[in-house]
């Protein structure tokens, strides 16, 4: 029983041998045999002649194959002829939306907040109180700013009184210092004379210098006045800074929204304390949304392209879209990154598009001739450069690199090609730079 397997095994081996093995020469058997057979008479000394008859025929047709078209030794590759257009390119950049505007409304003023809070994610407008801290004795201390204010201003009657009346002092003493004179020179003539003694002049020239301590006392007089003056107004107005102060403290009592916008944060809790020095001011911060802004940065070989008012948009990873105009582009860059800042300001009616979204960007740009072609036409070369292969004046393959500006459903639109050009877009894989090739130019369907 153990014998019929092994029998089994070698004639298995046996016909595989000369299958495999000896392949040519069995065919090369079987080729004679059916020679042979097909003979008028069935004799096999005929096998020979027909067997080179046969080759003679198989040579002619190598012989016809070999005189083919030249067309025919070319690879066969289906290609378009396109013709390049106008499009408007756009640079693409990567960005997040930001807030128009991020304010943290801090406390101007100390003291204990006596407000009930508004909670985070309340739409709050211009103007809106938000906190509101405990007056404590700032209306006392503005009472007494104003009284001093009114007893300065009741002492500016009395200085400015004074000051006329000091003048006029000074116009007695003048006129004094005038009499004493003239009677100086009388006395002083009459003595030549012998009309009047020496006591008498001595006395005139003593009165003259009265005279003249009196005026200068007069002007001390009017300078002491116009001092007082000073000093009443400066006391005025020291009493009117008072006041505004302290009124300015009790305006800083009620922390309004500057603008209008979203609570980011609650506002300060009720009996929590406002301190401005050292301490926690803090009173609310606020967004505003609406218009909101597309923020990326743009390299510096594009930021030429770039210009303010240029259209732009942007998509959000949910698919939302976004339109807008760019409202700002940098002049200074990053000193890491070196591209620049660009700002897009987009309208958010509805505050649908929070800060901080990741967003796909483009900004108009001048418009570029570029070729409308099907995506699966791209290739690459041994460099890895992008590109596609074109059929060359002389129906070889040519390797043209090219530069995607935009994806779009019905193809991709390339800049780089000349402004006609025969493109593979089958078979572009399987010809390299200067193999011939044979295009059929069909109408594709994309």
């Amino acid at each position: 029983m153990r014998l019929i397997p092994v029998i089994t095994a070698i004639l298995v081996a046996a016909v595989l041998y000369g299958i495999v093995i000896e392949r040519d020469r069995l065919l090369s058997f079987a080729r004679e045999t059916d020679l042979a057979s097909l003979l008028p008479g069935g004799d096999p000394d005929a096998a020979p002649d027909a067997e080179a008859d046969a080759k003679v025929a198989n040579d002619d047709m190598d012989s016809e194959q070999d005189t083919a078209p030249a067309a025919d030794d070319g690879v066969k590759v289906i290609a378009m002829r396109s013709v390049a257009q106008v499009v408007d390119s756009a640079v693409v950049l990567r960005g997040e939306t930001e807030a128009d505007r991020t304010v943290k409304v801090m406390a101007e003023t100390g003291g204990k907040v006596i407000s009930t809070p508004l909670r985070r994610g309340a739409f709050v407008e211009a103007g809106q109180m938000l906190c509101e801290i405990d007056p404590g004795t700032r209306s006392a201390t503005l009472k007494e700013a104003q009284a001093r204010l009114a007893d300065a201003k009741a002492q500016m009657a009395g200085a400015e009184a004074r000051v006329p009346e000091a003048q006029a002092r000074v116009q007695e003493a003048k006129a004094r210092l005038e009499e004493a004179q003239i009677n100086a020179n009388a006395a002083s003539k009459l003595k030549e004379d012998g009309f009047a003694s020496e006591t008498r002049v001595a006395a005139t020239e003593a009165a003259v210098r009265g005279a003249e301590a009196a005026v200068s006392s007069a002007e001390a007089g009017v300078k002491a006045a116009k001092a007082g003056l000073d000093s009443v107004q400066a006391n005025i107005e020291s009493a009117e800074a008072a006041v505004v102060r302290a009124q300015t403290d009790i305006d800083r009592l009620r922390i309004n929204a500057p603008f209008a916008g979203v609570l980011e944060t609650d506002t300060a809790e009720l009996g929590s304390l406002m301190q401005t020095q050292g301490g926690n001011a803090l009173c609310a911060t606020i967004l505003q949304l609406d218009p909101i802004k597309l923020v990326a940065y743009v390299p510096e070989t594009e930021v030429n392209r770039v210009e303010l008012g240029a259209r732009a948009g942007g998509r959000l990873v949910d698919g939302t879209q976004l339109l807008g105009k760019v409202s700002f582009v940098s002049r200074s860059s990053d000193p890491t990154t070196r591209t620049f800042r660009v700002e897009i300001l987009i309208d958010n009616p509805g505050l649908k598009v929070r800060d901080g979204q990741t967003a796909e960007i483009g900004i108009e740009a001048e418009g570029a001739p570029a070729h409308l072609l099907p995506q699966s036409a791209l290739t690459l070369n041994d460099e890895g450069a992008l590109g596609v292969r074109t059929v060359a004046a002389d129906s070889t393959a040519l390797f043209v690199p090219v530069s995607l500006l935009r994806d779009t459903r019905d193809g991709v639109w390339l800049a780089g090609l000349p402004q006609e050009a025969d493109v593979i877009v089958v078979g572009q894989e399987y010809v390299r730079d200067g193999v011939a090739v044979v295009p059929s130019f069909e109408e594709l369907t994309q």
